[in-house]
């Protein structure tokens, strides 16, 4: 792949997931490949949904010292989009087009913003093109 991508919350949650070890394999991967070559990119968003999980839905939650260690060493290096005012306007336009949920387009609208070309996710449409962004679901 060349190019910058974007890594949803699903990719991250997949890679600490016993019971869907094929789905493990892939999230984890995809998160080294976006480590090794720095064209993967992360939002707060994915960050602060991650945590989200980790601490609540695990089936072994993360304790804080973990959750710091993997938000130092997988997060912090991927983390290129934060709130601001251009990204929420930017979701208005894409929610106004597209007809997704507000999550969904805050998600693209920050993977457009740092230009990538690929949305790694499973919970929009494989295949389908926002702008110049294209929708892979990599576990199918």
């Amino acid at each position: 792949m060349s190019g910058r991508f974007f890594l949803d919350t699903n990719i991250f949650a997949y890679a600490f997931d016993a019971k869907s070890p094929a789905k493990a394999k892939r999230a984890a991967q995809l998160i080294r490949q976006a480590a090794d070559t720095g064209n993967g990119v992360v939002s707060h968003q994915v960050v602060q949904e991650f945590f989200n999980l980790a601490f609540r839905r695990f089936q072994q939650p993360m304790n804080v010292a973990e959750a710091e260690q993997y938000l130092i060493t997988v997060f912090r290096p991927l983390l290129a989009v934060h709130s601001s005012h251009a990204l929420y306007v930017e979701a208005m336009r894409i929610a106004g087009k597209y007809r997704l949920s507000w999550y969904d387009c805050i998600i693209v609208a920050a993977a457009l913003q740092s230009q990538c070309v690929v949305l790694y996710t499973e919970d929009l449409q494989h295949g389908q093109e926002i702008e110049r962004l294209c929708i892979e679901n990599p576990f199918i």
